[in-house]
């Protein structure tokens, strides 16, 4: 698989992350704020078309990202995930039928032209010996504390707070997805599906990836979705790279201006994703307000 379908691969798979994360967000605007993390709240949504639309097409594209990651790197993958909120600006705003303001065409021009920088400079090289058994149960305990230490924090919370901390945890799982995911396919393409079966990495994937999954709902109805949905966008790639450094020997084999041109694009993907976060989010607050107003 060449570098430029890596790239399709990942690219696809943000515009299924997009449409999932719009859809997905709007099956919530109704629930009532103390629902948030508890059965109720997954009980209500597992009876919504809606929802079960919007996480269809999220499932795609994490199979898409699974496509991706079986010959691509995670440094390569990951952050270009970040652009499923360009595509998302445009399908909310239609969903909504209003318009995208010039500020936010802005915005996602600058997130556009620092994606395609991003990929054409950023060039792994070979992938070093994976971490031991001791670092890896050593990170993976790590992981788990600072999860849960979000979730908890964040059930005493509200607002805005309560939105960023679940984005932290959201951010970090699925960083961690993508990881497990890399070695899945890896243990694919050795072993074949009968032999990755017999592994408990696919089984410790798809329990993740279902923790992740609601743990991200409850991030998207805590409110402040214009802090909760780019924290996620942002951390998300951040933790991979630096997971996939830790334990599966990624690096970066960049140095000079080319390294300094790579930490530009990625301030400016930064910048521009939480500006046009904060944009999507003061809409969907309103919209939030309606709801709550009509029922």
């Amino acid at each position: 698989m060449g570098h430029g379908l890596v790239v399709l691969f990942a690219l696809c798979s943000a515009v299924c992350m997009a449409i999932g994360i719009v859809v997905r967000q709007r099956a919530t605007m109704d629930l009532p704020a103390d629902q948030s993390v508890s059965t109720r709240m997954f009980a209500t949504l597992l009876r919504r078309p809606l929802w079960w639309a919007g996480t269809s097409v999220a499932v795609a594209g994490y199979v898409f990202q699974a496509l991706a990651l079986i010959k691509g790197s995670l440094i390569v993958v990951q952050p270009l995930l970040v652009s499923a909120l360009l595509f998302a600006l445009p399908l909310s705003a239609r969903l909504a039928g209003r318009r995208v303001t010039r500020r936010e065409w802005l915005w996602a021009a600058l997130l556009t032209v620092s994606l395609a920088f991003f990929v054409l400079l950023a060039r792994p090289g070979p992938p070093d010996r994976p971490a031991s058994l001791v670092v890896t149960a050593v990170v993976s305990l790590a992981c788990v504390a600072l999860i849960a230490a979000c979730i908890l924090i964040a059930r005493r919370m509200e607002g805005a707070r309560r939105a960023v901390l679940f984005a932290v945890g959201v951010g970090v799982l699925f960083g961690a997805v993508a990881v497990v995911t890399k070695y899945v396919m890896h243990l694919m393409n050795e072993r074949g599906a009968i032999g990755l079966l017999s592994t408990p990495a696919p089984y410790l994937l798809i329990a993740l990836g279902i923790i992740a999954t609601l743990l991200q709902q409850s991030a998207f109805h805590a409110g402040a979705l214009q802090t909760s949905v780019p924290a996620m966008l942002v951390l998300e790639p951040i933790v991979a790279v630096c997971l996939g450094a830790v334990l599966l020997g990624e690096e970066l084999d960049v140095d000079g201006y080319r390294l300094i041109a790579l930490a530009l694009a990625v301030g400016a993907m930064t910048a521009a994703t939480f500006s046009l976060g904060r944009g999507e989010g003061a809409y969907a607050a309103e919209l939030e307000i309606e709801a709550a107003r009509a029922a």
